[in-house]
């Protein structure tokens, strides 16, 4: 029986399999992590455009005859048509159909997320069901919550089409000393001459005051609005708080305790246990 005051992250993400002699060459050149010469069972790893903006978080499991590729957060089927349009026909790669895998990880409040390996239970596990019940699984809206100390990206919100990995504090998810993949030229750019523009935080408010009709994302010094310092991307309302995620200007970082949002009012911002920054 599982020590009942552990806690666990149960959810379901969509997963394809890659197989073939040349798959690990393949991954290697198109994510940021090291997957020739991984000797973790399972690594984290980033897909970026070609100009370093994250497009998707993945998780890939290296098993005997194939790497199963989870999609953390991202397109997967924007993911699986670039994959196939790459390959070339030399090339001793074949892509799956998608499938969803269910993913479980202990989590807790003081760790980074990547502290804990996962394990992973295909849909038809007769053993999934029996293992989940001794579990002492996190509700969706204390996993949303959990989420967001983490500053774990979503896609769609800092996952946008404009964040890189290393302003989302994924630095631990890319090998600077690889070869070539996609996107490496502007992260070893930034990472030589440290130039990070802006950094993830969590936020909090503090006022119990919301002007929830407002579209307003920018984020201010004051509540005159005399100097734009970032942007939300998220948030979660909960009975007792409300926190989010923003882009923060890194040279406001230091200067302000507090920042104004015209829909959250006064709010207090922190780094989380996921994020490492240069």
């Amino acid at each position: 029986m599982q020590d009942i005051k552990k806690k666990f992250w149960l959810e379901k993400f969509d997963c394809f399999s890659i197989t073939g002699k040349d798959a690990r060459k393949f991954l290697n050149g198109i994510t940021t992590g090291n997957i020739l010469n991984s000797e973790n069972k399972v690594i984290k790893t980033c897909w970026l455009t070609p100009n370093g903006v994250l497009r998707s978080l993945i998780e890939i499991i290296f098993l005997e005859r194939s790497l199963e590729v989870i999609i953390l957060a991202g397109n997967t089927n924007e993911i699986i048509e670039y994959f196939n349009q790459i390959i070339f026909p030399a090339d001793d790669v074949l892509l799956s159909e998608p499938f969803l895998i269910n993913r479980i990880q202990e989590i807790d409040e003081f760790s980074s997320w990547r502290t804990y390996q996962p394990i992973f239970f295909k849909t038809e596990d007769k053993e999934f069901e029996i293992y989940k019940n001794k579990l002492n699984l996190l509700n969706p809206n204390d996993l949303k919550l959990w989420k967001i100390n983490q500053a774990i990206p979503s896609l769609g919100m800092e996952i946008n089409g404009k964040n890189n990995p290393l302003e989302l504090g994924l630095q631990d998810l890319i090998d600077f000393n690889k070869g070539c993949y996609l996107g490496q030229e502007t992260m070893s750019k930034i990472k030589n001459v440290s130039s990070l523009k802006q950094e993830i935080r969590i936020w909090k408010s503090i006022e119990s005051n919301f002007n929830l009709d407002s579209e307003e994302k920018n984020l201010y010094t004051n509540s005159a609005k005399d100097i734009s310092v970032g942007k939300i991307t998220s948030f979660f309302k909960s009975d007792s708080q409300i926190k989010g995620l923003a882009m923060i200007k890194r040279k406001y970082l230091e200067e302000e305790s507090y920042f104004f949002s015209e829909i959250f009012g006064k709010i207090v911002i922190n780094k989380s246990l996921g994020s490492i920054f240069l």
